[in-house]
Order: structure tokens, then C-alpha cells, then sequence
């Protein structure tokens, strides 16, 4: 690629505008690269350049099948579709088979078939139509063609119909709202022994606010401090425990601790224990002689 790039800045240097080489192609044009190549201008086409055939094609029309490209031939023409002049359609169809069959024999196969259904039309048309046995006149050979033709319209129109109603994705979008899971909140599932639970609970905050009747019972403190000092008397201890009677309730409890205490407080029972968690014992209180 050495020399091409040297015979293209010589004849730049001569200050040639177009230069064409042994084998007509350009070496510069106005001064403008043929391509680049690597980011590098190229000014000459090299000589073993090789470009495939199918490298380049131009579809000029597309057509879905066969019966797409015949209903195309007569539309475009203005032809009679219920009297199609075969000659003409078949002529067309033909020149345009060829160029396919050129590009993709596999492609080419149905519509060569519906080619050679075309040349047997023809042909029939061509032949004194034969009578029936009622005398009536033969159908006409390109019937068959002619009802494929209008039911294949007939499904391309409503397909046409189709694609123009509004879709999803293409013409509108489904609106679509976000929200944060934290503005979502989710309740548990409740389960019946969940419920059992709430319901015992009720219940028992229920028998706490019962209505009840509060009765007063006069206790006095000073007959209960000489019901102890009768029980202390003649004796040198008694255990404090025994002192306390819990069949006679709460009430006389609480009178007897506070008549031990007054007892206490004016000396007249001494409380004393033996060491420390051992035994407590009430005694009366000594008085010398």
C-alpha cells in the first residue's frame, strides 16, 4: 500500500486536481480521499479490492408472497381484477421472478410456482373453451385465481385496519404510579388465636371495673393492744407469728400489727430476735420490784 500513498502525495504536489490510473479509477478528486482506511485517507483503490455480490442490495419494493406481488401488478395497473389480461400480469411477474431467483433461489421457489400456475392459465385461455354436458359455458380459467386474489385483499385490508387502531406500547402507554412502600402500610394477618387472646383480655379488664360494696367494720386499736397483753401474760416469750390469727381477715391483722407497735412505742412489750433471719419474740416488758 506503500506506493499508492506515494503516487497519491506526488500528484498533489503537482497540484493535479484528478489523476486516474491504469485502471480508470481515480487517484484524487478535488483534492478528497476515495476512502480512509484505519483513519488514514486512501487516494487510490487498491488493485486487489474484492466486494461479494450480495454486499449491496436495493429492494425497491416488498412484497409478502406471490399473491401480494400479483394483487400489487393489477392494483397499480388499474387492471380489471375479475378480467386480469394474463399476458401482461404474467409478463411482469415473470421479469421480476428472475431478478429474485437471481438474489435467493430459496426465496424464489413459491414464487416460481405460482409462475408456472400463471403460464397454465395462459395456456388454457389460449384453447377453445370446452362445452359441458348441459350445454353451459366452461368456467373460466382464472376463477381459482381470481377468488384467491379477493380473499387475500380482503384479509390485507382488514389487516391494514388492524395495525391502525391504537396499541399498546407503540401509540400510548398504561399509566403507571409509584408509591413508596413506606405510604403502603401492611396489616398482619389475624389469626383465631389471635382473636381468642384479645378477647380473654377484655374480659379480664372487665372483671377489674367490677361495682362492688365497701363496708366499714369498727376495729378498735386500743382493745386489740389488751387482747395482746393478755395473750402475753404468764408467759416469758411468744413468737411474734403467733401473735396473728389469718382466719379473722385482713382488717384484724393490720389492727393487731399497729396495736403491737403502739405497745412498742410505750414500752410495755419488748421485741427481740437472737441473731440475724432467727425467730422474732415478743415478751412483756421487765419492771424491777
Amino acid at each position: 500500500m506503500s506506493e499508492p500513498q506515494t503516487s497519491a502525495s506526488s500528484s498533489l504536489e503537482d497540484g493535479g486536481d484528478l489523476l486516474a490510473t491504469e485502471s480508470g479509477m481515480p487517484e484524487v478528486v478535488d483534492h478528497v480521499a476515495v476512502a480512509r482506511l484505519y483513519g488514514e485517507p486512501l487516494f487510490q483503490l487498491p488493485q486487489d479490492l474484492y466486494i461479494p455480490p450480495d454486499a449491496l442490495e436495493v429492494f425497491l419494493e416488498a412484497f409478502e408472497g406471490p399473491l401480494d406481488l400479483l394483487l400489487y401488478l393489477i392494483r397499480k395497473q388499474n387492471f380489471n381484477i375479475l378480467d386480469i389480461p394474463m399476458a401482461a400480469v404474467t409478463r411482469q411477474y415473470l421479469t421480476y421472478v428472475e431478478q429474485v431467483r437471481k438474489r435467493n433461489l430459496e426465496l424464489a421457489a413459491e414464487y416460481l410456482l405460482m409462475a408456472a400456475m400463471l403460464i397454465e392459465i395462459k395456456s388454457r385461455m389460449l384453447l377453445p373453451p370446452k362445452k359441458t354436458a348441459e350445454g353451459e359455458e366452461a368456467e373460466d380459467p382464472r376463477a381459482e385465481l381470481v377468488r384467491r386474489l379477493l380473499e387475500y385483499e380482503q384479509i390485507k385490508l382488514a389487516a391494514a385496519r388492524l395495525g391502525e387502531l391504537p396499541h399498546y406500547g407503540r401509540d400510548f402507554l398504561k399509566a403507571q404510579v409509584y408509591i413508596e412502600q413506606s405510604m403502603q402500610p401492611r396489616f398482619p394477618d389475624v389469626h383465631i388465636v389471635d382473636l381468642q387472646g384479645a378477647w380473654a383480655d377484655i374480659l379480664k379488664r372487665a372483671k377489674l371495673v367490677q361495682h362492688h360494696k365497701i363496708t366499714r367494720e369498727e376495729l378498735s386499736v386500743r382493745e386489740h393492744m389488751s387482747i395482746v397483753l393478755k395473750a402475753l401474760q404468764g408467759r416469758k416469750f411468744v413468737e411474734f407469728e403467733k401473735l396473728f390469727n389469718p382466719a379473722q381477715g385482713v382488717p384484724v391483722l393490720v389492727v393487731t400489727f399497729i396495736a403491737l407497735l403502739e405497745l412498742a412505742k410505750e414500752s410495755l412489750i419488748e421485741i427481740t430476735q437472737a441473731e440475724a433471719y432467727a425467730p422474732i419474740y415478743v415478751r412483756l416488758s421487765y419492771t424491777p420490784a
